[in-house]
């Protein structure tokens, strides 16, 4: 999307990958040694100056005009990639393009021995309601899926005043509250405080692409229940199960 932005008139856009290995630009980023995958993407749009670069990965910051964007996709990415223990670079200047480059540690190839491990059991089933907040359709219609298929009752809330209006009005039934951190009109943090203000037990579990210190640093209290995106299914009932069956101090 930046870099359709970046190109308005048209131009070029080019996405290459490739494999590196431990090269001497890696001691500035103090990157461990080893193999990398790396993904480079570019484009030939009006670029970025040096100001703009120093801040491109800080969460709300954007150069575009109000409504046309969150300030949020940058810093999500880079998120993901540090989770994984990458790198990831940027070079561009005015009126010259922008190219990134993404660097992932790839793991060593190990012989699969059959029956070394034993095999995860299968999540369990559910009956609880939970109420789910996500402003995003097709992660939503996912996870619905995905809670209804293994007992789970659902109540959908497409955002931060949506879930707040909807666990009033269902408070009684409504066992987990499931909701993303970054929602319109009102965000996570937000609701999830109104929420415990009308009862104070509820059991909330929140989605988000960033790291608990980056949401602890936006006003969130520590020991909140965290799953990050993306989020698997399987890792979803476990964890909804995990946080329905634990019980309040």
């Amino acid at each position: 999307a930046n870099a359709r932005d970046a190109m308005a008139s048209g131009g070029v856009f080019t996405i290459s990958t490739g494999l590196l290995e431990e090269c001497d630009s890696f001691y500035n980023f103090n990157a461990p040694p080893g193999r990398y995958g790396v993904v480079i993407i570019s484009d030939n749009g009006k670029g970025m100056d040096a100001e703009t670069q120093s801040r491109l990965f800080e969460p709300f910051f954007t150069t575009k005009e109000v409504g046309k964007g969150t300030g949020l996709g940058m810093a999500i990415v880079y998120g993901i990639v540090r989770q994984h223990k990458g790198l990831i670079k940027v070079m561009s200047s005015p009126g010259e393009g922008t190219t990134f480059s993404i660097y992932l540690p790839l793991g060593e190839n190990k012989e699969c021995v059959l029956g070394e491990n034993p095999v995860a059991a299968a999540p369990e089933q559910g009956s609880e309601t939970i109420l789910v907040a996500e402003d995003d359709p097709s992660v939503r219609n996912m996870v619905n899926m995905v809670l209804t298929k293994f007992g789970y009752r659902v109540i959908l809330a497409e955002n931060g005043q949506d879930v707040v209006d909807s666990f009033t009005a269902n408070q009684e039934n409504v066992g987990l509250v499931l909701m993303d951190i970054i929602m319109p009109k009102k965000n996570g943090i937000e609701a999830f405080a109104e929420i415990r203000k009308l009862q104070p037990e509820a059991k909330v579990l929140f989605t988000s692409g960033y790291t608990s210190d980056f949401i602890q640093s936006r006003g969130m209290e520590e020991g909140v229940e965290l799953l990050m995106k993306p989020v698997q299914p399987v890792q979803l009932l476990r964890k909804v199960r995990e946080v329905l069956e634990r019980q309040i101090n």
